[in-house]
């Protein structure tokens, strides 16, 4: 009586509707797997195990980020961290939802079914989520890489209905959830083209077709040799100069006394160190990003040489903002300032610092050349956040403050949904400040105002956007950080803008 009572509750055809789509299914599972693919018995459930455990996966990830390309670094992350959502959902909310059987395997040959059949449920297919999110993530960073991915992505789905181990179903709903998986990463972590395009406002620069009038000083121990090739293929009539790093600004002089256009092939220290020179003397500046971090020329939207050769061959160039530091008297005063400091002046083109972070930048340099650059700075942070000090005191609007960080952007700096801060507009005249005030816990402090959003306040933090700082009281020998280098600045620090002061190229057009 229960059961009856039960069915007459559930809506008209139910049950008709739910075993016509289980019938379909089962034909289409029989279709698939007694249907001979020339070369499928042999590559087909080769390829399915290989996908066990996303281990296919993180082998193309690793071939995406073997070459050096920050447009196919960036996919391969993308597409790991979209199969990592998808598995975990699958894993913990699908398998345990649906609990449906495998198909039976008796119109599977013998040669196409895997050695070990899998004990978990059928519904939905695993393999097929992971495969749908890696693809779909790695499209939605670079299509042409996604292209060439998604085939294989196919190939997996297939693989699971030819060797018997889902149904035609499983495979549809895993790849639908696997897509989800990879859209709802790009709502933590946007694409690039789904930020507004940064630099403004466009400038007048020489087009080169060839490159001929382009001087490139590249940094050797920056790993540029890659780059400056590539750069040789896109322009093949521009000069450059590989050096080391002792004999950059030496050489920045030389090439912009016969340069129509100075170029600049290194980390944002080389960079900085063009910036100065091009300003100098008038020249428009092409930035090859060649570092580690690279700040100011992916922020203009330039990753590599086919960026700037399109750039410098059409002669698309903004004008952007060049920050400026006045340490020891104030810009109008002489060498000596009032309290006898001697005078320090300098530019920065991205960011410009005092508190821990100029420390971290010296514990990183002593240990770059022997680990690396990633995991030097991950260890300067350790060092610099455990060690025993007492933080900055100095005095800004008109008040005395115990400082762990004092940070200034050359331009607001943004962050869309959980992507680290970057720059949509490189010429807005302000510098994007944001102050850790002291006390006894700096790591917690430092990693709440990084959580924070700009233009906020708490005991801890602030953050305010002007176009001018001027800071009193700094201790002679304090460590100031721009653009990666360390100097020593004391008695009065003066931070402003230099307005639209640099060309610089940057396609106008994404690619």
């Amino acid at each position: 009586m229960t059961a009856d009572v039960d069915l007459t509750m559930r809506p008209p055809g139910h049950h008709v509707l739910r075993d016509r789509f289980l019938s379909l299914d089962c034909r289409l599972f029989e279709a698939v797997a007694t249907r001979h693919w020339p070369g499928g018995d042999h590559v087909l459930p080769r390829l399915s195990h290989a996908a066990n455990h996303g281990k296919l996966w993180f082998a193309v990830a690793a071939g995406l980020a073997a070459t050096r390309s920050p447009r196919a670094r960036r996919a391969a992350v993308r597409g790991l961290a979209s199969l990592t959502l998808a598995s975990a959902t699958i894993n913990t909310l699908g398998k345990r939802t649906v609990r449906r059987p495998r198909p039976v395997l008796d119109p599977v040959p013998l040669v196409r079914q895997l050695k070990r059949q899998p004990i978990t449920t059928s519904f939905p297919s695993g393999h097929s989520a992971s495969a749908a999110a890696f693809a779909a993530g790695v499209a939605l960073e670079s299509r042409t890489l996604g292209a060439a991915v998604a085939p294989a992505a196919a190939a997996v789905a297939l693989s699971r209905v030819y060797t018997g181990v889902h149904y035609p179903s499983d495979v549809l709903v895993g790849a639908a959830l696997g897509v989800g998986a990879a859209y709802a990463v790009r709502g933590m972590v946007p694409t690039r083209d789904q930020l507004p395009p940064p630099g403004r406002p466009y400038a007048e620069a020489p087009a080169l077709p060839d490159g001929d009038g382009l001087v490139v000083v590249a940094n050797r121990a920056a790993g540029t040799a890659d780059r400056v090739r590539a750069l040789q293929e896109a322009l093949p009539r521009a000069e450059t100069v590989e050096c080391e790093p002792q004999d950059i600004r030496e050489e920045l002089e030389k090439a912009a006394a016969r340069a129509r256009v100075l170029g600049v092939c290194g980390g944002d220290g080389t960079v900085n160190a063009a910036a100065g020179t091009a300003l100098r003397h008038g020249l428009p500046l092409a930035v090859l990003p060649g570092g580690t971090l690279n700040h100011f020329a992916h922020d203009l939207g330039i990753e590599d040489a086919r960026d700037l050769g399109r750039a410098v061959r059409e002669g698309e160039a903004v004008r952007v903002d060049v920050g400026r530091f006045s340490s020891g008297s104030s810009p109008e005063e002489g060498v000596e300032g009032a309290k006898g400091e001697e005078a320090k002046e300098g530019i920065f083109l991205n960011t410009c610092s005092l508190g821990v972070y100029p420390e971290l930048v010296r514990e990183r340099e002593r240990w770059a050349e022997r680990i690396g650059g990633w995991p030097a700075g991950v260890l300067g942070a350790l060092r610099v956040l455990r060690a025993d000090r007492h933080p900055l005191h100095a005095r800004f609007q008109d008040r005395p403050h115990p400082l762990w960080l004092l940070f200034a952007g050359n331009g607001a700096y943004h962050r869309m949904g959980l992507a680290p801060g970057r720059r949509f507009d490189l010429a807005d005249g302000l510098l994007d400040v944001r102050v850790v005030h002291g006390g006894r816990r700096p790591a917690l402090r430092l990693l709440a105002a990084a959580l924070a959003g700009p233009l906020t306040r708490s005991p801890a933090h602030a953050a305010v956007r002007v176009p001018r700082l001027h800071v009193d009281g700094v201790a002679p020998g304090t460590l100031l950080a721009y653009d990666g280098e360390v100097t020593e600045v004391g008695g009065e620090l003066t931070l402003c803008k230099l307005p639209e002061a640099l060309t610089v190229y940057r396609p106008q057009s994404p690619r």
